[in-house]
């Protein structure tokens, strides 16, 4: 490879680190800019809403990112969800799913009061104390907005073999560019030779 097209990669530098995200605005500031663009203003209204400002869809919470639940789909089985207001059963909360099935998971959540950069879900799987996998999701930028917001991981499928069957703890976290933690939760994935 030449000099031209080395990207970094080889150099022991983790990309992530090198990302720097822009400084936070506030929704009141991003409309106020530019306000002799009518065309620019009409589109940050389109994008933003003009009455997202100040949003406050749960007044006794703080968190901008108030995630709402967790949904196991399957195409042709109906969806299982987990309710997340009250995480102090979740862990004794178990998904159950088919080897070898083809599977999205789907999180829901509200944004209030400002603009969340960079909102990422990761979920780190661990069997008898040990990690086995972990997923990363970019699941993007959002405004307030009163509209319940969500977002579904790319298809997935689950392991196979009597290997792979078996019970899981799995770690989820919803956290954004900020490392803001807006949510941090344990539930259990069970993987079974078929469906119950």
């Amino acid at each position: 490879m030449s000099d031209e097209q080395d990207n970094g990669s080889d150099s022991g530098v983790d990309p992530e680190a090198l990302y720097k995200p822009p400084a936070p605005k506030s929704v009141e500031e991003i409309l106020k800019t530019d306000q002799e663009d009518e065309s620019l203003r009409k589109y940050k209204e389109i994008l933003l809403g003009s009455s997202a400002a100040g949003l406050v869809i749960d007044a006794n919470n703080p968190k901008n990112v108030i995630v709402r639940s967790l949904t196991l789909v399957v195409a042709g089985r109906p969806d299982i969800s987990m309710e997340l207001s009250d995480l102090s059963n979740l862990d004794k909360k178990t998904f159950t799913i088919k080897e070898g099935c083809q599977y999205r998971l789907r999180i829901n959540f509200h944004v209030q009061r400002e603009i969340v950069a960079g909102l990422k879900y990761i979920q780190k799987a661990h069997r008898m104390g040990v990690q086995v996998h972990k997923e990363e999701y970019m699941v993007g930028s959002y405004a307030p907005k009163a509209e319940l917001q969500g977002y579904s991981t790319p298809i997935e499928e689950a392991p196979t073999g009597m290997i792979n069957r078996g019970s899981y703890k799995m770690k989820s976290l919803f956290t954004d560019d900020d490392k803001h933690e807006w949510l941090a939760w344990e539930w259990s994935l069970e993987i079974k030779k078929d469906w119950d």
